[in-house]
């Protein structure tokens, strides 16, 4: 086995893994980092399911390889509750609004938001609806998920109101 050292930062802290090359990020993350809160569901980008934030950007870890991941900064799901365990915003707002149900998506959703909510521009329906459609969930039909967005952006201050049809 030729594996290769990686090193790159995962919620804050600096790692400093062996990876084969072939490995997916989604797998490094698992089994090198210990971090199962990124899932594998179709493995060929389709289903969001493995979406972790690579420097900023919501990414499909299962299309990338861990050693791409050199130097990058990587949050994933167990990123987002305090040290404490005290759930953020978004995550209350999922539990509040029933935005899962078996939850094998959950993360997916939940890190795809996490970009929306973050970045500098408020976010509307149209654009909510649109970016979160990208993720595919088999149990909710996705109105609590929208719910549980809607409702954190707008305890977060990060929700505008479409203009009407």
């Amino acid at each position: 086995m030729n594996k290769r050292e990686v090193v790159f930062t995962v919620n804050g802290e600096t790692r400093r893994v062996l990876v084969e090359p072939r490995r997916t990020l989604a797998d490094t993350l698992r089994e090198e980092c210990g971090l199962t809160g990124t899932h594998l569901g179709c493995e060929h980008g389709v289903c969001g399911a493995c979406t972790v934030l690579v420097d900023g950007q919501p990414t499909r870890s299962c299309l990338m390889f861990g050693v791409q991941a050199e130097g990058a900064s990587i949050r994933t799901v167990e990123g987002l509750a305090a040290p404490d365990g005290t759930l953020n915003p978004l995550q209350r707002a999922f539990w509040e609004n029933h935005g899962l149900q078996c939850g094998y998506c959950t993360p997916g959703f939940l890190m795809l938001a996490t970009w929306l909510l973050e970045r500098p521009t408020p976010l509307d329906e149209e654009e909510l609806r649109h970016v979160l459609s990208s993720n595919l969930c088999r149990c909710t039909g996705y109105q609590n998920i929208l719910a549980a967005v809607r409702a954190a952006a707008r305890e977060l201050d990060r929700w505008t109101e479409s203009a009407p049809a």
